[in-house]
């Protein structure tokens, strides 16, 4: 067996950013300490921290007054931002500043009077956030038949925006979808899908015809885990969204002589390494590196965290 281990995989700059804000936020105020939602949405970072004493909370209500809570990197709504003032809590904004862009921008489209197209998925924890911000102006659709049901003046003054996490194949489809129905429709003035997620996409189409089999180390409520698995199967691969070794089941790999893995951007690299491992261990394989593209995005830590070391 062969492995053809995808680079870029793994943790993107925001997931860093936000991982590392909670290992300072542990060092400088210790437990009980709260993040609101899942700090990334992968099972074992979640286990590791809430082993740690960290708690997760999905309503911030949760969090005693006068607590310290660390907003996740998917982003809240303002009117979570002044619920958590409201019970004097020390916030600190793990947010992803790719997020915290479609942020700004719903803002902005709002201000000037636009309504807003946000292509997303209902109920994910980003979507909630970017439409928090301007409630009253987004409507949120998931799919081309989404578009053909509004119900929207053929003159409107329209903008789209879209989740940082999505597939790129599939939000092309959309935004020409909208394009057809309302030619006056503008965009952000950049690309809202975030360049890890993109990369990581790009990787999975360039290697996977070279691949039997496809394994994507990820958890299942994360986005942009479950769209590279889903590309792996849209080019006629079997794939598989695991969150450790323990997940395989060996009679996936019957047969396969290559096996192409990959990660979300959420997923630890250990979680890769044991998986390769195991691979190494049961059926003698070897593994090739294939880089498509390279990385070298960082992003500081927040602002509460940065006062607090000087």
């Amino acid at each position: 067996m062969k492995i053809v281990l995808a680079n870029p995989r793994g943790f993107c700059a925001g997931v860093n950013m936000a991982i590392e804000s909670l290992e300072r936020a542990l060092e400088l105020f210790g437990v009980p300490l709260y993040v609101y939602h899942e700090i990334v949405h992968n099972r074992p970072v979640v286990e590791r921290f809430s082993r740690r004493g960290v708690v997760f909370v999905d309503n911030i209500a949760e969090v005693p007054e006068g607590g310290t809570v660390l907003y996740s990197a998917h982003g809240v709504s303002p009117e979570l931002r002044n619920a958590a003032s409201a019970r004097r809590l020390r916030a600190i904004d793990a947010t992803c500043p790719l997020v915290t862009k479609v942020h700004m921008e719903a803002v902005r489209f709002a201000q000037d009077g636009y309504r807003i197209v946000l292509i997303g998925h209902e109920g994910h924890d980003e979507v909630i956030g970017t439409m928090g911000e301007a409630p009253e102006h987004i409507i949120l659709v998931e799919d081309e038949d989404d578009v053909a049901r509004l119900d929207l003046p053929a003159d409107v003054k329209l903008a789209y925006l879209t989740q940082t996490t999505l597939s790129v194949d599939d939000a092309e489809r959309i935004i020409r979808a909208l394009k057809r129905r309302f030619p006056q429709i503008v965009g952000p003035s950049r690309d809202d899908i975030c360049y890890a997620t993109q990369n990581r996409q790009e990787a999975v189409k360039e290697l996977v015809p070279e691949a039997d089999l496809v394994i994507v180390l990820g958890s299942q409520n994360s986005s942009n885990s479950k769209r590279l698995a889903e590309i792996a199967r849209s080019h006629g691969k079997p794939a598989y969204l695991v969150d450790t070794v323990h997940e395989i089941e060996d009679a996936w790999l019957n047969g396969a002589r290559t096996v192409l893995i990959t990660a979300g951007a959420s997923a630890p690299e250990d979680v890769v390494e044991e998986c390769i491992g195991y691979l190494k261990q049961r059926y003698g394989a070897t593994v090739e590196n294939r880089t498509v593209r390279e990385e070298h995005v960082s992003f500081p830590l927040p602002r509460e965290l940065r006062v607090l070391a000087t």
